[in-house]
């Protein structure tokens, strides 16, 4: 459905739902409601740290040792997975600045590559990579909080699933009734999180201050069997990006962030290299307390480190990852469900996605859609697979949305730009990106083509869906009255966005000076 058609549909539906009856009263629905910009400086923080920091850290940082070798290269590179992070997201601040859209990496491949290039990145999130995400996060917050109950066996298959699916129902209905309360949940569960990771690491500053730092004494912290190959250092680095995952979802929800153009840019500059520093000394806990050996065997690292030194506290650990996983859950929800809301805005998806409440300004319709898309892989049962193709779509779209910052400063290069960072940060990205995804395809070819294969059904979809504008009339009607019923029951309408977010890109420019003048560079 095109741009042109989608603002038929809207129009024909607003004409026959601007009343909702009840209890024999005519209450009126205005036209269109605002956005509310209820994400401040302290929650944008919330929302990246609390979409970062997941259950990685705290169960299996062993992948990056295990194919490193050893415990000195484990740790450089996870300060380099950081820096990574760090360039990523400063070239995201700028796009996030100078294109002041919500949906993230969509909005911005969109806006530069064009229609068709954005949809396949909105198809292969919406289909695979956000539900896939929210599944697995909710299956490991169920099986932590039953381990208790089943100690000495794994949790039922079925009480998983439904402990899972009731987490999210939860945390759905709370997005639902207010974007104040759901972006609480997520300071509370940032900062547990936080604060979790801060017991692992002063309880391993104690054991270095202690002498326990055998394993951190550059001899032997360098000292490997056998030099890992470039390849290894590359899944090294691979499985360090994947736990640094999340820095850009802020992005997603930028029109409902208090002064965007400032706090975006500075929640990221606070966030990355917050959790790089917890990350990092995370990880100089676990190897002061355990042995390489003890740390590749355990399935959950932080679990194991509970243990052996903190006695009958030793259940904080399996609490804090589930407290962990609960405001990830939350957090996905409430940026994937934003990118709903920008592919519909955009003529990519059914327009009622795009759709706010009447009263609590939620997208209710784009949440549900979540909701029902992640309890379907839960259901299917299958995520270990899916997680990889995922992993792989997700790092794809990274490289593509930088590189169009690269395309959009050669394409308007008069467009003003409050933040311009240096050309060497996204060269050098795309650089160490380019690296890593040949290595992906050279060691991993099935992974990374089932994952092409998915992004590329989305091409027919598109031509079919939004490309075709000369759709039979009863189309027309059918979505127009699908429509009207979605509205009726959630009580939503259009929303009304801000004139900045209105204007086109040619009106972006600083007319100051009819040049780039920037208020900022890095």
């Amino acid at each position: 459905m095109d741009g042109q058609n989608c603002n038929n549909i809207c129009s024909w539906t607003y004409q026959h739902t601007t009343k909702f009856k009840k209890k024999k009263k005519t209450k009126e629905i205005p036209d269109r409601v605002t956005l509310k910009k209820e994400i401040g400086l302290l929650s944008a923080c919330s929302i990246i740290i609390g979409n970062i920091i997941g259950s990685g850290i705290f169960i299996s940082p062993k992948g990056v040792l295990e194919h490193t070798g050893s415990v000195g290269l484990a740790l450089v590179v996870w300060v380099l997975g950081g820096c990574v992070a760090a360039l990523g997201s400063m070239c995201y601040a700028e796009l996030g600045v100078t294109i002041p859209k919500s949906g993230g990496d969509y909005s911005y491949v969109t806006e530069i590559f064009g229609g068709l290039t954005g949809f396949l990145l909105l198809w292969s999130a919406v289909l695979i990579m956000y539900p896939t995400t929210l599944a697995v996060i909710a299956l490991t917050f169920s099986s932590y909080v039953l381990q208790p109950v089943f100690q000495n066996c794994a949790p039922p298959f079925m009480a998983t699933r439904l402990l899972s699916a009731t987490c999210l129902l939860l945390l759905t209905w709370v997005n639902c009734y207010s974007v104040r309360m759901a972006t609480r949940i997520q300071d509370v569960f940032t900062v547990g999180k936080l604060m979790a990771l801060g017991l692992i690491i002063v309880v391993g500053l104690v054991q270095i201050f202690n002498g326990n730092c055998e394993a951190l004494i550059p001899q032997v912290a360098f000292s490997m069997d056998s030099t890992p190959s470039v390849g290894q250092v590359a899944l090294a680095f691979l499985q360090a990006s994947f736990a640094f995952s999340g820095w850009n979802f802020l992005n997603y929800v930028t029109e409902e962030v208090v002064e965007p153009r400032r706090n975006l840019p500075r929640a990221i500059y606070i966030s990355i290299p917050l959790v790089t520093f917890v990350y990092t000394l995370t990880n100089i806990a676990y190897f002061s307390s355990m042995s390489p050996e003890e740390l590749l065997s355990s399935n959950a690292v932080a679990v194991t480190f509970g243990e052996k030194l903190l006695g009958v506290f030793a259940i904080i650990m399996p609490i804090s990852v589930a407290f962990s996983t609960f405001g990830g859950i939350n957090g996905y929800l409430f940026t994937s469900s934003r990118l709903c809301f920008s592919g519909a805005r955009e003529g990519h998806l059914p327009s009622l996605l795009s759709m706010i409440h009447y009263n609590k300004c939620t997208p209710i319709p784009a949440l549900l859609v979540c909701c029902a898309a992640t309890i379907i892989i839960l259901c299917i049962g299958e995520t270990h697979n899916l997680i990889n193709y995922v992993s792989f779509i997700n790092y794809l779209s990274y490289g593509v949305t930088i590189a169009g910052l690269l395309f959009y400063r050669w394409k308007k290069p008069n467009l003003y730009r409050p933040i311009k960072v240096n050309l060497l940060v996204p060269v050098s990205y795309l650089m160490f990106w380019a690296l890593l995804l040949g290595f992906s395809l050279y060691s991993e070819p099935v992974v990374c083509g089932v994952g092409l294969v998915i992004i590329l059904t989305g091409v027919p979809v598109y031509y079919l869906g939004v490309h075709w504008k000369e759709k039979p009339e009863c189309i027309f009607n059918f979505i127009a009255r699908a429509t009207s019923v979605g509205q009726r029951l959630c009580f939503v309408v259009f929303p009304q966005m801000d004139p900045i977010e209105i204007a086109s890109p040619s009106e972006w420019t600083d007319r100051s000076s009819g040049k780039n003048s920037l208020s900022g560079s890095l």
